[in-house]
């Protein structure tokens, strides 16, 4: 059985030492067996959760989230539909969190639309609106920004 040092894990994995010792306090990974030295001693299967961990977290899921994905993954007795409702659950908050990004990017451009970028900050229609919290103040001048 192939095992793996602290050090030689978090490179494969590409993370840090401190981030295997993270996911240790979570609970997202168990604690290993240590040598007669004391040193961990860690499995391929540690190898494969950590990327199963770091995946995740690419796509977006919270450790709260992942440590869910992954008692059911390690609970035979759980179904792949509640894999999928949880899955369908992260995308609707994802879809939310989009519709948000968006109405951001509605008003920021609103902002940059309505700026010529001419003359001194004390004259600038961005930060005027963004110090009145009201994004069209002041918008349709064409005063200088």
């Amino acid at each position: 059985m192939v095992q793996f040092q602290s050090s030689e894990l978090a490179k494969k994995a590409g993370v840090t030492v401190e981030t295997l010792r993270y996911y240790h306090k979570e609970a997202l990974l168990a604690e290993p067996q240590k040598t007669d030295a004391g040193y961990r001693q860690y499995t391929e299967a540690d190898l494969q959760r950590v990327l199963f961990i770091k995946r995740c977290q690419g796509l977006g899921f919270t450790l709260k989230e992942i440590k869910e994905l992954l008692a059911l993954k390690d609970d035979t007795t759980h179904t792949a539909g509640e894999v999928k409702t949880l899955t369908q659950e992260k995308i609707a908050l994802l879809n939310q969190k989009i519709a948000v990004l968006e109405e951001i990017k509605t008003t920021l451009t609103s902002l940059v639309k309505n700026c010529d970028g001419k003359g001194g900050v004390s004259d600038c229609n961005i930060l005027k609106a963004l110090s009145t919290n009201e994004e069209h103040n002041h918008l349709g001048e064409t005063s200088s920004c």
